[in-house]
């Protein structure tokens, strides 16, 4: 269909009472058979009413609720926060019935990648600097700067060394003034998640000397032992004798590293973070399913997609226990919104909260209409497993991860967890990178994804054009993730993200 004869909206679902403006539509844009905008212009990706919704009638869309009506509303009528808000509803968990057996391609298609000696399959080949305490991370940061490339001048210190991607310090707020129960250790699982990390070569790591998250304790309790590096600021003769000390750990690994070489490997071996940050109204029609789409050949051609983002998640992980495995996989989703609702109580939040104010701008009206949207990224196939943060993901398939909503930390937990490659929805335009993954960005819109073409990899705004569907979005971006994970840099990659987004969860008191 040419984009002029495009209908003014999108309706999703034929149980919805309203559709999805696909432009700004005027007052007097027919909607519906007899029902014409009224009274104000309806922003683009935001929702009009098609027919009468009364107080406290539940609002739908995806034929999901996503909201009640605070006030009667009209057909024709701008929905939005003024008069839609949450509410509480029972859900129905049926567990696994549409749990399936996955239809595996007969031949999976294949990457270059970078086989380890201990067989896993890495994407980018760093040398890694992991630090215990924020303490430590300005010295974190001198030895790595000693090895950045200059935009200005064009020097690079690793041109003798064509095979290694660089040198990343992953620096931190926390490690000490905290308690020594969960908090450390989710601090723990997630430097050794990345310190054991297949894209990083060697790793180096850095504390003070008196902080809470002792270097001995952590490897000990972690068992990370043979490539890494360990030093104490205090122990090593102050900040510039440990940036000496790095700076020579660094070279003498570097030949060693350079002996890296891509070869064909089963895209089996692909390990894909699924997150969606700055998401606007389009990001549950174009972005998201399509990424599903692409989810999908992921787990048909037998590698592993992880879903996480717990808050942007509640209210619709009723429609993820239909898909588990079992009804223990489907119960530990549940109760990690259980937890969540506790913990949002004792915090004096509500879960309702999440929406931000660029979400509610782009169209988004609560965290059940986010959640809809945002599930969408992890396809169709079965669900098989639920991982606490930063816990090591060994299942093939699709996954979830328990984590906040906050795209750094969502992201940090999942590559903690073992993803080798993130993609990224957005509709307001995030910026983002996720060191020592590469992390695609897909824009939802045209107009986003042409405003910030240096910093968008692959445009879904196609979809709402009527220029391709869903499924075809899905393949392109498939083959994008195959490029990327055989070394294609991405526009993330080319700006030099992924260092500073590294953001532990923080649970607990700070002392």
């Amino acid at each position: 269909m040419d984009a002029t004869t495009l209908p003014p909206v999108i309706r999703l679902h034929a149980d919805d009472g309203v559709v999805i403006a696909r432009t700004v539509l005027q007052p007097g844009t027919q909607v519906a058979p007899g029902v014409t905008v009224g009274g104000r212009r309806i922003p683009a990706g935001h929702k009009v009413a098609i027919r009468p919704i009364g107080k406290g009638e539940p609002i739908r869309r995806y034929g999901q609720i996503i909201g009640f009506a605070t006030d009667a509303i009209e057909p024709g009528a701008w929905v939005h926060t003024h008069n839609c808000e949450m509410g509480d509803f029972s859900r129905d968990y049926a567990w696994g019935v549409d749990a399936k057996p996955t239809a595996y391609v007969d031949t999976p298609a294949t990457f270059m990648g970078i086989r380890r000696a201990d067989g896993r399959v890495a994407t980018r080949n760093y040398i890694g600097i992991v630090t215990s305490v924020n303490c430590s991370a300005h010295v974190a940061e001198l030895i790595a700067r000693q090895f950045e490339r200059n935009p200005i001048t064009g020097h690079d210190p690793l041109t003798d060394w064509p095979q290694v991607d660089g040198v990343v310090a992953l620096t931190h707020k926390t490690g000490c003034g905290m308690t020594m129960d969960e908090p450390l250790r989710v601090l723990r699982r997630t430097l050794a998640g990345f310190a054991r990390h297949a894209n990083f070569s060697h790793v180096i790591a850095i504390g003070l000397g008196c902080e809470v998250n002792q270097l001995g304790p952590m490897l000990e309790e972690q068992k990370l032992t043979g490539r890494l590096r360990s030093m104490d600021i205090q122990d090593s003769g102050g900040s510039r004798a440990t940036v000496l000390k790095g700076m020579d750990f660094v070279k003498e690994v570097l030949v060693e590293a350079d002996k890296a070489r891509r070869e064909p490997v089963p895209a089996s071996e692909l390990c894909v973070a699924l997150q969606c940050g700055g998401s606007d109204g389009y990001s549950g029609i174009t972005a998201n399913p399509a990424l599903g789409a692409a989810s999908d050949l992921v787990v048909r051609h037998g590698g592993t997609v992880i879903l996480s983002e717990s808050p942007e998640t509640y209210g619709a992980e009723h429609l993820l226990t239909r898909r588990a495995v079992s009804r223990e996989v489907g119960q530990k989703l549940v109760d990690v919104m259980t937890w969540w609702e506790g913990y949002t109580a004792r915090e004096g939040a509500e879960m309702n909260a999440n929406p931000s104010p660029g979400n509610k701008a782009g169209g988004l009206t609560t965290i059940l209409e986010k959640s809809l949207g945002a599930m969408a990224k992890a396809g169709t196939t079965n669900l098989v497993d639920v991982y606490r943060y930063a816990e090591p993901v060994t299942a093939k398939g699709f996954v979830f991860m328990d984590t906040p909503g906050y795209d750094p930390v969502g992201a940090t937990g999942q590559v903690a967890g073992g993803a080798n490659l993130v993609c990224f929805t957005t509709g307001r335009g995030s910026v983002f990178g996720m060191k020592p993954a590469p992390s695609i960005k897909l824009a939802t819109n045209t107009a986003m994804y042409e405003r910030l073409s240096e910093d968008m990899d692959i445009n879904c705004g196609t979809i709402v054009a009527g220029e391709e569907g869903v499924a075809a979005c899905g393949e392109r971006i498939f083959e994008l993730m195959l490029r990327t994970a055989s070394g294609e840099p991405t526009k993330s990659e080319a700006m030099g993200f992924g260092a500073q987004e590294f953001a532990p969860w923080v649970l607990g008191a700070t002392m």
